[in-house]
């Protein structure tokens, strides 16, 4: 555990000895979870630090009609819903969903707030973590904001080109390409096979190249 810990953003800089005197001092649990099991509903009161220490989890966001869009996986050792453990509104802005098993550190807020006055390395990785999932939370909603599959695939693979990259890989699966995009396998496939008869990009396994940057770049616009 302490090693896993040693690798995760709120520990950063620590040894694993460093974490385990911290964790001496003040009282946590350990939860496992199967696949399917529901970790966190969508508007539950988020009062605890949860760390991944094995397996991955998903959060997702359902709509009126029932619509499931997937937001992200959160893979060991990363922590869950920082952002929202302090302030007026701590809630789980999504339902989380163990993938696989999956085993999670769970500390409560007060305790949390102990790590702090005893180590101010973990205050300053918290307040560097929270802003760095600002931003990708910013980004995410321009992300949403595009209203076809088309654009949002464009802009998927223009964010993982960059501007220089002609050539990416992909890291995720179809199946969890279109889940992101809040679409249906069949339907997600049906769109990138548009796309490479029109001349866009060209697929080979999981590595994209990308053929005609400009019109990409059109797509989003």
């Amino acid at each position: 555990m302490y090693k896993t810990l040693s690798d995760s953003i709120i520990f950063k800089g620590l040894s694993e000895s460093d974490i385990k005197n911290l964790l001496n001092k003040i009282n946590y649990q350990i939860k496992k979870y199967k696949p399917k099991d529901i970790v966190a509903l969508n508007g539950e009161e988020c009062n605890y630090l949860i760390i991944i220490l094995k397996g991955y989890v998903k959060g997702e966001m359902f709509d009126y009609s029932g619509k499931v869009i997937k937001i992200e996986d959160i893979h060991a050792p990363m922590p869950l819903a920082i952002a929202f453990i302090f302030g007026k509104n701590n809630k789980f802005p999504v339902t989380v969903e163990a993938v696989m098993d999956t085993e999670l550190l769970i500390i409560h807020k007060n305790e949390f707030l102990k790590l702090f006055q005893s180590d101010v390395r973990i205050l300053n990785n918290f307040l560097n973590a929270i802003s760095n999932r600002s931003q990708f939370l910013s980004n995410k909603i321009r992300f949403l904001s595009f209203t076809t599959i088309k654009s949002k695939f464009a802009q998927y693979i223009l964010e993982l080109a960059k501007e220089d990259y002609y050539i990416v890989d992909l890291k995720q699966t179809q199946q969890q390409l279109a889940e992101l995009f809040g679409v249906t396998r069949p339907s997600f496939a049906r769109i990138v096979g548009e796309m490479q008869n029109e001349g866009l990009i060209k697929i080979e396994k999981k590595q994209v190249e990308i053929l005609n940057k400009n019109a990409l770049i059109e797509l989003i616009k």
